[in-house]
């Protein structure tokens, strides 16, 4: 199955936080600007936050994400 239209990454700000790389993806659905996050570190990466409203609100919850998997290792 080919997309017709792909929703490809807009990366539109990376900052490094406790050794993590984090990457705020900036997206649009039906008119609504949304924010996701990319947590990259040396063993891997995974998207930290799904979804946030407002680019503060997915910088705070990909800190907590990063501050979580600090503490249980």
């Amino acid at each position: 199955m080919v997309l017709s239209n792909p929703d490809y990454p807009h990366v539109i700000w990376s900052f490094s936080y406790r050794g993590w790389q984090l990457e705020i993806d900036q997206s649009e659905l039906n008119g609504q600007r949304l924010y996701s996050v990319w947590a990259n570190h040396s063993t891997g990466c995974a998207v930290a936050v799904p979804w946030a409203l407002t680019r503060e609100e997915a910088v705070k919850q990909a800190k907590r994400y990063v501050d979580r998997r600090l503490q249980s290792s």
